[in-house]
């Protein structure tokens, strides 16, 4: 089922933009999408109206999709997140931003904002999980760069709240001298603990169990 609902937003893949012209609305796209005009592909669907003295003035609606030899990751990222905030019906605003090269690879980072932020996150970020899964996908389909995607800092108070836990723990396992498991975690959470005591040479950490019952369990040395 995911995989069809990918199928039909890759589909759907345009940004709609309206402007008091056809040359203002290509400019209010081309910002946004933070790409050149040789890497879109444009449908004027209605060019206007100016109309006399401001009465029967209708603004000119365009539709953009990225051409298909397009390799900007910052407009690929912006038009995916675009499509599927507006296919869900969330009232958000995206703001895409270059991030650090990983393995060699561009990424960028999107920060989601807006009314519904609540709603996009979900319980425990399940939802926010699910954006970022298929929004990785559908710009692997187009380029070899990455996206992270965040609504409101959620991820940056997750880690945190992570770090502190993971830290406690720690703490707990060196005075006591036996080993804790901690609650089943998503890999990002799972990977945090890892690295938040990777320096501690008082404890071990290691994943075990499957699927969504995997977890960490902290050990002393």
């Amino acid at each position: 089922m995911l995989t069809n609902r990918v199928r039909r937003l890759e589909k759907m893949d345009t940004l709609e933009v309206t402007g008091r012209s056809v040359e203002e609305a290509i400019e209010i796209a081309l910002e946004r999408l933070g790409a050149d005009r040789d890497q879109v592909e444009i449908d004027v669907v209605n060019p206007g109206k100016g109309g006399i003295l401001g009465f029967g003035a209708e603004p000119a609606l365009i539709r953009v999709s990225l051409a298909a030899a397009s390799g900007n990751l910052n407009a690929i990222a912006q038009l995916t997140l675009e499509t599927l905030i507006r296919n869900m019906k969330a009232d958000a605003s995206i703001r895409v931003s270059p991030g650090e090269p990983i393995d060699g690879r561009e990424s960028v980072q999107v920060d989601i904002s807006g009314e519904d932020s609540g709603l996009l996150i979900g319980n425990r970020g399940e939802t926010l999980k699910a954006i970022q899964f298929i929004s990785s996908l559908l710009v692997s389909k187009k380029t070899e760069g990455r996206v992270f995607v965040d609504v409101e800092g959620y991820r940056d108070r997750r880690n945190s709240s992570i770090k502190a836990l993971a830290s406690k723990v720690a703490e707990r396992v060196i005075s006591t001298g036996k080993a804790i498991t901690l609650e089943p975690m998503t890999p990002n959470d799972r990977r945090v603990v890892h690295m938040t005591l990777s320096e501690n040479t008082s404890v071990n950490t290691e994943s075990t169990g499957r699927g969504n019952d995997r977890r960490v369990t902290i050990s002393p040395i």
